[in-house]
């Protein structure tokens, strides 16, 4: 009794094992990986699937 689970994930980037709890990068291994992740978003080469919108809609919707 009393034994600690430890929670295990691969880091989206890496896929090098990491530890969940007190991580605090997760779900990825290091800042390093959170940034570079980011940076991937930023520069649009990761896109969420869905219809385009052009610029006319984007602009009444703020």
């Amino acid at each position: 009794m009393g034994e600690k689970i430890v929670r295990l994930l691969r880091c989206p980037r890496c896929r090098k094992q990491v530890v969940w709890e007190g991580n605090p990068h997760r779900p990825f291994c290091s800042e390093k990986c959170r940034l570079v992740d980011l940076g991937k978003w930023a520069q649009e080469e990761y896109t969420i699937p869905g219809e385009k919108v052009s610029d006319e809609e984007s602009q009444e919707d703020n």
